[in-house]
């Protein structure tokens, strides 16, 4: 974890969203320092007349290229945060040919109670992961 969630433009083959979605999990390894299995990534695909990510004032272009990644996520500071976002841009634009203008990036910071991974606990709490460990 973190979840991330990934809004594209339909019309990637399988072969570039693998791509995309490999350069993204090796940014979030490194900034993060998560094991290498903890890799949750959703894809959502959109008609052109379905997503609109415009500029907000910052002179910004965009292209059918965008990409608006949604993480959700146990906080992880600034400084982390910061640098996941310049080595996302990076990969994405040396694996995938992305400009940087066309990643936007959400972060939605939430707690240890907000995730169960499954057989409805909450492994952070209950101490099976690694956050709080039980009283």
């Amino acid at each position: 974890m973190p979840l991330l969630h990934f809004h594209l433009v339909e019309g990637r083959s399988d072969g570039e969203i693998k791509t995309l979605l490999d350069a993204a999990h090796e940014a979030m390894l490194e900034a993060f320092k998560v094991p290498r299995g903890d890799r949750y990534q959703i894809v959502s695909e959109h008609k052109p007349s379905r997503m609109i990510v415009e500029d907000t004032g910052l002179d910004i272009p965009r292209t059918g290229n965008v990409v608006l990644l949604q993480m959700f996520s146990r906080p992880r500071g600034e400084e982390a945060n910061a640098l996941f976002y310049r080595l996302l841009v990076e990969r994405l634009e040396a694996d995938c040919g992305i400009a940087p203008s066309d990643v936007m990036i959400s972060v939605v910071e939430n707690e240890d109670a907000h995730w169960s991974f499954g057989y409805g606990r909450a492994q952070f709490l209950t101490g099976e992961l690694g956050g709080k460990k039980p009283d």
